[in-house]
């Protein structure tokens, strides 16, 4: 893989959300994130979502984390999601508006685990008819890796991880001081739940103290 390829790839994944606390050592990929949030405003009757972004509610009030971070990941600390949409005209917008924010919210805690405090909308146009459901897709361009040593291997043995991805370079990190490793979440499982299940089985497998992280980057719908 080239630079080019590398930095396309990194780009592609959007900031790295903080997952659980700082304790956790975990993070999400606005990505992933997006495919999960959208879907769901998709739900809320008579919205088409637009663009969507998350960030940390308040910068200066966020911690650090337990273990190193991957590359530009955000600290930990609570998020907010600005969303536009566009709603039909029959429909007051304050109630479509109430909805979706609802739908979002309990998106973000049921689904990913992620702690969201605010929900900032924007109404960007109005509709004559109703917009069609989208189905659940994943974010596109995560590549898929195997295991290749026994870190990858305790990964990819975890409940609930669909694979090994590849998106930071390789799948596991070894670095002298932390390990970090990056997976999708498969169907069913609260990513929260997984990440902790991941860090337990790579702690037992290398059994040498170094604290171990976890980037999700794939949440399968």
């Amino acid at each position: 893989m080239t630079t080019a390829d590398a930095v396309r790839r990194r780009l592609g994944l959007g900031r790295l959300l903080p997952l659980g606390g700082a304790a956790d050592g975990a993070w999400l990929a606005e990505q992933a994130a997006d495919a999960v949030l959208r879907h769901a405003a998709a739900q809320v009757p008579g919205v088409a979502p637009g663009r969507l972004r998350l960030a940390l509610a308040d910068p200066d009030t966020a911690g650090l984390p337990s273990v190193p971070p991957p590359p530009s990941a955000l600290p930990p600390g609570p998020l907010r999601i600005e969303a536009d949409f566009a709603g039909v005209a029959w429909e007051p917008l304050p109630v479509t508006a109430s909805l979706l924010r609802a739908a979002l919210f309990t998106a973000a805690a049921d689904l990913l685990d992620l702690r969201v405090t605010e929900v900032d909308l924007r109404v960007t146009d109005v509709l004559d008819a109703a917009p069609e459901t989208p189905q659940a897709t994943p974010p596109p361009g995560v590549r898929v890796a195997a295991p290749k040593d026994p870190a990858g291997w305790a990964t990819s043995g975890a409940p609930g991880v669909a694979h090994l991805t590849a998106s930071l370079g390789a799948a596991v990190h070894l670095a002298p001081d932390h390990v970090r490793v990056e997976v999708a979440t498969a169907r069913g499982h609260r990513p929260l739940a997984v990440v902790r299940a991941v860090r337990e089985a790579v702690t037992a497998a290398l059994a040498d103290g170094r604290p171990v992280s976890v980037l999700v980057t794939a949440v399968e719908p």
